[in-house]
């Protein structure tokens, strides 16, 4: 109720969407950063090495020209050597994604491939998707070996139906009347997808343990359940009143959610919709329990900060400006040539060991920084950002620009060995003391309003413990 306490008094109809809550990434963090999140907790317990690429789906991509998955591919530690691509166009991108990895590994082009899907849509103050539109992202890593949900089939269709849309120049998120798309869009669309499903693999409904498809209007989904045979028990939790709706991301959210309560041998199917329908089935195996590695969507979820003050989340997004004062307005060039050359380290978090000492550094040198040791060119490179760390020394910076002030900074001290000092985020400065643990999250650095470029490199967060 704090975006309607806030904005109501324009919009009063808002009321009917003021329940629950909506998911709203940290100022420093976008549709990227939710991406590697997701993806880093979908690499939990396994290989990085036997990734051969990413594909990512997203409607609210930072970069419209540069491979928003090359900059998740290198925050991922992926090889150089793989395969990513951007989905985007519509809110079906993530079911799209899924599908065209699925059938690289089914044809043999991949061994495997990380799907990733995140949203950070805006909608217009006192508007109602302002009110229902929640920041989220969820990911898998799909292959051929140890499966824990085996892709059993799918149909596609595709409609030019406009529901939502945005221009190239768009900020906000705009859409036709409600009954359009409830009427033609759900009622007609997503049946006449799931009928031709249905008539493909000789199937019923009832065959389905857990049923997954997006639609945020409560009536209507009611009416769609009885009309296709959908029960209480199968209907997924569309995570409405906890996260909100989550555009291309929120499928692959539903569906990364029933995994972690499935029972080998139950049936889910995926309902893709936006511009047409992705319906996926997929099938738990024995294996399923084995899948619950990383904090997952529940994990996350139990985790969450409360955010209590409308002005944060306005200034977080700009659409209100407000004075960060003049540290704020240097104006400071990317250099991408720069980038370039330090790019294992600012965005994979790569360091180096070597290895005649041991000693671990960062970011990379060519010497070793051992007072005893200082060997040239004996080192091997080393993954930080899947590394532990505790802090060495921290301090509060009310004078640096931060749109949440104070800016919180110090050393961390890694459990491989190493220092380095970070920005400290997702945290109050009384929850910090000398030793606690923290973790690396991939984060927007700095903002460059003047050319709309993100800069982007890692922080420390409080550890989150698996629950």
């Amino acid at each position: 109720m704090v975006v309607f306490d806030a904005m109501g008094w324009l919009n009063p109809a808002t009321i009917a969407n003021g329940r629950g809550e909506k998911a709203v990434a940290n100022f420093d963090e976008d549709a990227i950063t939710l991406a590697v999140a997701a993806g880093a907790d979908a690499l939990c317990g396994f290989d990085r090495k036997l990734v051969d690429g990413v594909y990512f789906a997203s409607t609210s991509l930072p970069f419209k020209e540069r491979l928003n998955a090359g900059i998740i591919a290198a925050a991922m530690a992926l090889n150089d050597h793989c395969r990513a691509a951007d989905f985007t166009g519509g809110l079906k991108s993530s079911s799209t994604a899924l599908l065209a990895a699925l059938e690289a590994c089914a044809a043999g082009n991949a061994r495997n491939m990380a799907v990733v899907a995140a949203e950070t849509r805006l909608g217009l103050p006192a508007s109602q998707q302002e009110m229902i539109f929640g920041d989220a992202a969820a990911g898998f890593i799909v292959g051929q070996d140890n499966v824990v949900a085996e892709f059993k089939g799918s149909f596609s269709t595709t409609y030019d139906f406009v529901d939502h849309f945005r221009g190239p120049f768009a900020k906000f998120d705009r859409q036709w009347e409600d009954r359009w798309i409830r009427d033609l869009g759900f009622e007609f669309i997503i049946p006449d997808t799931i009928k031709g499903f249905m008539d493909k693999y000789s199937m019923t409904m009832d065959a389905f343990s857990k049923v997954i498809y997006p639609c945020h209007y409560g009536a209507e989904r009611k009416s769609l359940n009885k009309k296709l045979g959908i029960t209480a028990e199968m209907d997924q939790n569309n995570l409405l009143t906890e996260v909100g709706d989550s555009g291309a991301a929120q499928v692959l959210v539903m569906l990364s959610l029933a995994l972690e309560e499935a029972k080998p041998g139950d049936n889910i199917l995926v309902i893709g919709f936006g511009s047409g329908s992705d319906v996926l089935w997929f099938q738990a195996t024995d294996k399923i329990s084995e899948g619950k590695k990383g904090l997952g969507i529940s994990g996350y979820l139990a985790h969450k900060q409360p955010l209590d003050k409308y002005g944060k989340y306005l200034v977080w997004r700009d659409i209100m400006p407000a004075d960060l004062g003049p540290r704020a307005e240097e104006d400071i060039w990317t250099r991408w040539s720069w980038d370039w050359r330090s790019r294992k380290a600012i965005y994979g978090l790569w360091g180096n060991k070597c290895t005649e000492c041991g000693t671990v550094t960062f970011p990379p040198q060519r010497v070793c920084v051992n007072p005893d040791c200082g060997a040239i060119d004996k080192v091997e490179p080393i993954l930080l950002s899947d590394k532990t760390a505790k802090i060495f020394n921290y301090t509060a910076d009310n004078l640096a620009a931060s749109n949440d002030p104070p800016a919180i900074y110090g050393t961390l001290q890694f459990e491989t060995g190493g220092r380095y000092p970070f920005d400290f985020t997702d945290c109050e400065l009384g929850e910090l003391a000398v030793g606690n643990e923290m973790e690396m999250s991939f984060r927007r650095r700095t903002y460059d309003p003047k050319r709309g470029i993100s800069r982007y490199f890692w922080k420390a967060v409080p550890k989150k413990e698996v629950k």
